[in-house]
């Protein structure tokens, strides 16, 4: 039995930076939506005391982020059936 160690390592490597650079993403969408969500001190809403503006380009970037997830995951998946 032969094992292409260098085929081996190269997937390995490319599954490690795809692993790191999808829950990245993933934590970055979180972090957006909450840093969009999150109340000020002294305001009772989430968009008093902020930019209205502020929050939904945080909103935006944060669905944004998850879409890329969705098409990165959807093509693992189609990689693997086809």
């Amino acid at each position: 039995m032969n094992i292409d160690w260098a085929a081996l390592g190269s997937v390995f490597g490319v599954s490690l930076v795809a692993t790191v650079a999808l829950v990245g993403l993933f934590t970055l969408g979180i972090v957006a939506l909450a840093k969009g969500a999150a109340p000020t001190e002294g305001s009772t809403t989430a968009t008093e005391g902020t930019g209205g503006g502020s929050v939904a380009v945080a909103r935006t970037g944060a669905y944004l982020c998850f879409a890329l997830c969705l098409a990165a995951v959807s093509y693992g998946i189609y990689m693997i059936v086809a």
